[in-house]
């Protein structure tokens, strides 16, 4: 529901997605990456659901985050032309940034950017733009796809945006951390743990990430996954996360 309500704002974001749904070979990928994280490796969902749930996230931060003046970098360096495709190279990625795992799980945040590059020429030639302006903005989302690799570093504001929202897909055992199924161990405990993730406006921060648990194993998400990729998403500054349990704060980020 998130994602529609966000694209139907916009002509070109609802194209875009509509293109996305509708492109075979987005389809098949993500069918691919689910068979290949979840049927033989007996990990959580990465497929369809994921890449919408990303995509809906992000473009919730992205408006909080221009509501409240942050400066986009794809803006400010001229490779997006305004707001609407600043949030186009975030919707692309987002929806994108998983694809890699068609291949294998070892190295797919590389092998996705490489295998969508072929996509965002098809996607932006039917948007309508010339080869300069496609290739610009395919090598933002290309970089972001990569980026989403829990070391590499943002180099901009809209990558951070979808790394961050991958890792927000943990509530009612989406973690990100994948974990095998049926398996009881800390990863499947710590998942299975967390009940809801609220991306609202925070006070001191732009972003306020509250996430509910039912108990201290979900911390183990928090650390292992989202502050990691908070940290190198250039979006530190922008976000504060409280831990809940049974609506009593127990932990809060940064301290």
């Amino acid at each position: 529901m998130l994602i529609l309500q966000h694209v139907e704002a916009s002509p070109l974001l609802k194209k875009a997605f509509q293109l996305l749904e509708e492109d075979a070979e987005v389809s098949s990928l993500l069918k691919m990456s689910n068979i290949m994280a979840v049927a033989r490796l007996k990990y959580n969902d990465h497929g369809v659901t994921h890449a919408r749930i990303v995509a809906g996230t992000s473009l919730e931060i992205a408006s909080i985050l221009n509501k409240h003046g942050v400066e986009f970098t794809t803006l400010r360096d001229g490779t997006a032309k305004n707001l609407d495709e600043v949030k186009l190279v975030i919707l692309l990625s987002a929806y994108l940034h998983d694809i890699g795992n068609s291949i294998h799980r070892q190295n797919h945040e590389f092998i996705g950017a490489l295998l969508s590059k072929d996509i965002l020429d098809r996607v932006l030639s039917k948007l309508g733009y010339d080869v300069k302006r496609a290739v610009e903005l395919r090598q933002e989302v290309m970089h972001t796809i990569y980026s989403t690799e829990y070391n590499a570093q943002c180099l901009t504001i809209e990558c951070g945006i979808t790394k961050v929202s991958d890792g927000l897909d943990m509530a009612e055992g989406r973690a990100r951390i994948p974990y095998k199924l049926g398996k009881v161990d800390m990863h499947s405990v710590s998942a299975l743990s967390i009940k809801r993730v609220e991306i609202l406006e925070g006070t001191s921060k732009p972003i306020k990430i509250s996430v509910h648990v039912t108990d201290m194993a979900g911390l183990f998400q928090l650390e292992a996954v989202l502050l990691p990729k908070i940290r190198t998403s250039l979006l530190e500054d922008f976000i504060e996360v409280t831990l809940y349990i049974d609506s009593k704060t127990m932990r809060f980020y940064p301290k």
